[in-house]
């Protein structure tokens, strides 16, 4: 693993390869991740019903070559993910001014890149297929993401209908539940550091069986553990605040892919659209 990358990324891209008690030991770390991870291994394979020998055969299968090895990491990555902007790289004022853009730029192609070759293409057109066929899709994000799910609705809203831009005051929020059911998705936008009202709203859309889908960075959400699709994106841009660049072009990508999968349907609204707008001329 990477140091741009989390524990809880490499597992969803291992789940392919897993066997179903590797699977095991999987799903119960991300369900208490990372806290179980930190555990003695006993205590870890009690915990995921196997036995500790699979659990390092799972360690293994992550490309560590011992418990302590992962253990290790798994603390750097706490570190990593609670990290204030006071704590990243800065560059400094004399640095040339005409090379800034074309650097920063170059970061946030790299971004888009891995973004790209590490996300899982099935977990990718998972996400898409929820936007499309759901009964509803209701949108939320945090400090700085809540921008992109307002995006992401406002086009989505032209292609199907029940589409619905979270508010994001957290005692409307509460109110909002009501609305979430069984057929529904929420597709929630967050990174680092993480948004803890956003976790409590996943596991209140778990509760009422809506299909939780995350859009997050490479340490991954808390939200996580109430997911059922998870996208991780690259952030780090080696600077002092992180880039919503793969976030925000994750976001568009869905909107073509579920236009794509919708167009019957988004074709005739896209349609009865432009006429109104042409009647009100």
């Amino acid at each position: 693993m990477t140091g741009s990358s989390s524990i809880e990324t490499e597992i969803h891209q291992a789940m392919p390869r897993l066997t179903s008690a590797e699977a095991r030991v999987a799903r119960a770390l991300l369900g208490d991740y990372p806290s179980l991870g930190l555990a003695p291994v006993a205590e870890f394979a009690s915990v995921a019903h196997t036995s500790a020998a699979t659990v390092l055969r799972f360690i293994a299968q992550l490309g560590y070559p011992s418990y302590p090895d992962f253990q290790k990491q798994l603390r750097e990555e706490l570190s990593e993910r609670s990290k204030s902007p006071l704590d990243r790289p800065h560059g400094s004022a004399q640095q040339a001014s005409d090379a800034f853009l074309p650097g920063f730029f170059a970061r946030l192609h790299a971004n888009l890149d891995q973004t790209a070759k590490r996300l899982p293409q099935a977990e990718f057109e998972a996400v898409a297929l929820e936007i499309a066929r759901a009964r509803a899709v209701h949108l939320i994000g945090g400090r700085f993401t809540d921008a992109i799910a307002a995006y992401m609705t406002a086009h989505l809203r032209i292609v199907r209908p029940g589409v619905r831009k979270l508010d994001d005051r957290p005692a409307a929020r509460i109110d909002q539940l009501l609305d979430v059911g069984a057929r529904d998705a929420v597709l929630i936008f967050d990174m680092r550091r993480y948004d803890e009202e956003l976790e409590q709203f996943a596991r209140a859309a778990q509760d009422r069986r809506a299909k939780v889908l995350l859009i997050t960075d490479t340490w991954i959400s808390p939200a996580a553990r109430h997911a059922r699709h998870v996208l991780p994106c690259m952030v780090d841009v080696g600077a002092t605040w992180d880039s919503n660049t793969a976030l925000f072009a994750i976001a568009e990508a869905l909107v073509a892919r579920a236009s794509e999968l919708l167009w019957d349907q988004a074709e005739a609204r896209v349609a009865t659209k432009e006429s109104m707008q042409r009647a009100r001329r």
